[in-house]
């Protein structure tokens, strides 16, 4: 009996050390993981601090070391945006004007938050560089940005990306996005002023030593806003800036014209269908817009002073067929853009 309950205790005493053993494991493998994870922050926030906008420039190895080869959950997330160097010659993708409003968006998330932006790093990525790291997020058309969370193990399944529309605002409605993804708030895009106060400094110098020489020149009446001519290039030029679509343009940002997919050295100019324009077709419509109202008011105003009757036929005669030629033109570049003709109408009492 003694024997067998000596053999009780023995076990029952191994078993405790087994478990103060695994007990001591675990609290030994948390720590060192905390300790990892760090290490890991800090170095994130040491290669923060290197950048100008708080952008971190990332490749093949630090995808591993922050991202792949690290233990989930991480205390971090990633927010990366893949770039590629040899497509900001394409003015279509905008590549380099989203990349100004991601740095923008890290730099005022790095601003408004001094006490959170060791949660989420803003990081960018390039193609050339790093071509293994796009083919393990699933990469295959840009802009691209996706947002890798604290317990996310496949970079292509568990990471979100961010959607077309996410680009429209720029910078505030990626901020939208990480709010929504994160529930970190970004707080308000600090952009940078258009003139530095040394700019503005000197344009009000230069304005103050300008100032009596125009209030000279306005009491005689001898500025340019005296000058018929140039109110009359002004009003052709807000005319053809109103027909040819030029304010859509610039809000819209919308490129002249596009490389042609099937040959890279064409160029297209023109583009079949309704749903896009270029800039180069607003402005072609507009030209012709305008060749037509110069006519008119060259007709009106200008060559009912002439004299002489058979110039007067002449100039009207050339001017209808241009006027004709012009607007057959604008009418066939529609029919071929949109697929809607235009047809004449005669009343049937005529």
């Amino acid at each position: 009996m003694t024997i067998h309950h000596s053999g009780k205790m023995a076990m029952s005493l191994k078993s405790n050390h087994l478990i103060i053993l695994s007990a001591i494991l675990t609290v030994l493998i948390s720590i060192a993981t905390a300790n990892s994870h760090s290490d890991l922050v800090s170095e994130l926030l040491s290669l923060q601090s290197q950048s100008t906008s708080g952008v971190i420039h990332l490749n093949d190895h630090l995808i591993s070391r922050f991202l792949t080869s690290t233990k989930t959950p991480r205390p971090y997330s990633i927010l990366i945006f893949f770039d590629a160097h040899q497509l900001h010659s394409k003015p279509e993708l905008h590549l380099q004007d989203l990349h100004n409003e991601f740095s923008l968006l890290a730099s005022s998330f790095v601003t408004n938050n001094p006490s959170d932006h060791g949660k989420l790093f803003f990081c960018d990525i390039e193609f050339k560089e790093s071509q293994s790291s796009f083919g393990m997020f699933g990469v295959n058309s840009l802009p691209h940005i996706r947002l890798v969370g604290p317990d996310a193990k496949s970079l292509k399944d568990d990471s979100i990306q961010m959607d077309q529309g996410d680009f429209s605002r720029m910078a505030e409605s990626m901020a939208d996005f990480v709010q929504s993804r994160t529930k970190l708030s970004v707080g308000p895009i600090h952009r940078p002023p258009l003139l530095s106060k040394k700019q503005i400094g000197l344009i009000v110098l230069i304005i103050l030593i300008w100032l009596p020489f125009a209030i000279k020149k306005i009491i005689a009446g001898e500025t340019l806003l005296h000058d018929r001519k140039i109110w009359l290039l002004g009003s052709v030029f807000v005319y053809f800036f109103s027909v040819s679509g030029a304010m859509h343009n610039i809000i819209r940002k919308v490129p002249m014209f596009l490389v042609d997919r099937n040959d890279p050295n064409k160029l297209v100019f023109f583009y079949q269908g309704s749903g896009m324009q270029l800039g180069a077709e607003g402005f072609a419509i507009g030209s012709l817009y305008t060749i037509v109202g110069l006519l008119l008011a060259l007709v009106t105003n200008v060559l009912v002073k002439v004299k002489n009757v058979t110039a007067q036929r002449v100039v009207m005669i050339f001017a209808l067929l241009v006027s004709f030629w012009a607007v057959r033109k604008v009418i066939y570049l529609d029919n071929w853009k949109t697929g809607y003709g235009v047809h004449g109408y005669w009343p049937s009492i005529w």
